[in-house]
C-alpha cells in the first residue's frame, strides 16, 4: 500500500506526468529531457530522482551520459501504473503536443547528425570500421559461424558500403541490404557490380521499419550498426519479424567499453552492449541466443552474438545466459 501511495504521489505532478509521457517514447538522455520540457536541468533533474525513487523510471549510466526510461513490465505494480497513466493522458492535450513536437525535433536533430556523419565518411567507411578493430578476423569468424548452407536469402541491416553483402553473396539465392544513406548505397551498388553479385540488391530503408515482409529471409546480419540505433531492441525486434521461423540473426558490435571518442567522433548512441542485455532483448523479440563469440581487441572487443528465432517458445533470457555457448576467439 505504501509503495503504491509513493508512486502515485509522484505522478501527481505535471511536470512528473509529462516526464512519463515523453519517456513513453523512449529512452532519453537528461540534457534531452531538459530541451523537450523547456526547463533547466537542476529542475528535470528532481523530477527524475522523485521518479526513480518510486519506481517509475529507470537510469542508467553510460560512460558520461545518463539515460532514463519508463521501468521495464517484468517490474511489476510501477509499470502497469505507469502504462495505465500514460495510456489515459489526452491526445489533444496542448502542453502534451508541444512535447510531443520537441521530442520529434530532438529525433530529427540526432538523425541528422548521424546522416552528416556517415556522408561526410561514406568514402572511408571501410577504413574506419577497421581502426576499431580487425575487421578481417571478424569476418573470419562470421564465415564459420553462419551455415550459408542451410540458409538461402539474407538481409543485411545497416549495409553501409555493402561488404557484408560482399562477403556472403556468392553463397546466397538473394541478398538485400537497407541503409537510409544515399551515399552509401551509391557505394555498395558499385562494390556488388564490381564483385558480379547480381542476385544481391541494395535499397533505402529505416531499420525500425524495413521494407521486407514477416519471415521473408533466413538470416538477418546486424554488423557494426547497433550501436547507432536509438531504439536498439526496437531495432531487434524488427529484424526478428523479417526472419523466417529457425531463421538467424547475427549482431556484430562492440563489448561494453568506455571510449567516449567514439561518441563525440563518430555519433555512436551506445558504448557497447553486454551479453546479459543482448540476451534480453533477444528475449524480448522471439529469439533464442545460440552462441557468443568475443574478438578480444584493444580497447575495443568485438562479439558476435546469433539468435535463432523461436514460434513463441523456448525463450532464453538472462538468467539463462550460463547456458548459451560463449567462445573466445583468440587475438591475432
Amino acid at each position: 500500500m505504501n509503495e503504491l501511495l509513493k508512486q502515485l504521489k509522484a505522478i501527481a505532478e505535471p511536470t512528473r506526468l509529462r516526464i512519463l509521457a515523453i519517456c513513453a517514447a523512449g529512452e532519453l538522455t537528461v540534457s534531452e529531457l531538459t530541451r523537450v520540457l523547456g526547463q533547466s536541468q537542476p529542475r528535470v533533474s528532481r523530477h527524475l530522482k522523485l521518479l526513480c525513487d518510486a519506481g517509475l523510471l529507470t537510469r542508467f549510466r553510460e560512460g558520461t551520459w545518463v539515460f532514463y526510461r519508463l521501468t521495464d513490465a517484468s517490474s511489476g505494480t510501477a509499470a502497469r501504473l505507469s502504462d495505465a497513466i500514460v495510456a489515459l493522458l489526452p491526445a489533444n492535450d496542448p502542453e502534451l503536443n508541444r512535447d510531443r513536437q520537441r521530442l520529434a525535433e530532438v529525433r530529427q536533430a540526432r538523425k541528422v547528425a548521424a546522416e552528416l556523419y556517415f556522408n561526410e565518411n561514406a568514402e572511408q567507411w571501410d577504413e574506419i570500421r577497421a581502426l576499431h578493430v580487425d575487421e578481417a578476423e571478424v569476418e573470419k569468424t562470421l564465415l564459420s559461424v553462419v551455415p550459408s548452407a542451410t540458409h538461402h536469402s539474407m538481409i543485411d541491416i545497416g549495409t553501409g558500403t555493402g561488404r557484408i553483402l560482399e562477403l556472403f553473396g556468392a553463397s546466397f539465392d538473394r541478398g538485400l541490404g537497407i541503409d537510409f544513406s544515399r551515399e552509401m548505397l551509391s557505394l555498395a551498388r558499385l562494390k556488388l557490380s564490381n564483385a558480379n553479385l547480381s542476385k544481391c540488391l541494395v535499397r533505402q530503408g529505416d531499420m525500425y521499419a524495413l521494407p521486407a515482409a514477416d519471415g521473408e529471409f533466413d538470416i538477418a546480419f546486424l554488423h557494426l550498426v547497433l550501436h547507432y540505433a536509438d531504439q536498439p531492441l526496437d531495432a531487434i525486434i524488427e529484424a526478428s519479424r523479417v526472419i523466417a521461423p529457425m531463421g538467424r540473426l547475427a549482431v556484430v558490435d562492440f563489448a561494453s567499453h568506455d571510449v567516449e571518442a567514439l561518441r563525440e567522433q563518430h555519433a555512436h548512441r551506445r558504448l557497447g552492449f553486454g551479453d546479459e542485455e543482448i540476451a534480453e532483448m533477444f528475449a524480448h523479440s522471439d529469439l533464442q541466443c545460440i552462441g557468443i563469440h568475443s574478438l578480444p581487441g584493444d580497447p575495443l572487443t568485438v562479439k558476435i552474438w546469433l539468435g535463432e528465432k523461436q514460434s513463441g517458445a523456448g525463450l532464453v533470457g538472462a538468467s539463462d545466459q550460463a547456458e548459451i555457448d560463449i567462445v573466445k576467439e583468440p587475438h591475432t
